[in-house]
């Protein structure tokens, strides 16, 4: 999962279940957090925390935010809360516009390459 080395936030802060309710990216707050894995989740409000808790499979960026236009040419890019979009019920993160617009023109193709790479990138991850 892409972290904040400094802060320890997942998606600098941004609340991961209301891409899905509100449909755009809305910053959790401090006192409704969840460490899980590692990272410090911040939420909006409890429910978003309560639906993320029950599912973090579900909400939690695939391919741990990293951008899969990346992953899928074998590279680690950290995704960028602002540039997303949901597909087939899951959050990806991209590196910028123009990552987002390439996935958005391929997402099938796209997700399928980052899936075959994703095991041997993940691997690569904090060496």
């Amino acid at each position: 999962m892409v972290v904040n080395s400094d802060t320890g936030l997942a998606m600098s802060g941004f609340d991961p279940v209301a891409y899905f309710t509100e449909g755009k990216p809305k910053f959790g707050r401090p006192d409704t957090e969840l460490t899980l894995s590692g990272a410090v989740w911040r939420f909006r409000n409890e429910g978003n925390k309560a639906a993320f808790t029950d599912h973090p499979e579900v909400y939690s960026p695939r391919f741990g935010g990293y951008d899969p236009v990346a992953v899928a040419r074998g590279a680690s890019v950290p995704g960028h809360p602002l540039f997303w979009v949901v597909v087939g019920g899951r959050l990806y993160l991209f590196y910028d516009a123009k990552a987002r617009a390439a996935f958005v023109a391929e997402p099938g193709r796209i997700i399928e390459s980052a899936e075959r790479k994703w095991p041997a990138v993940a691997r690569t991850i904090g060496r």
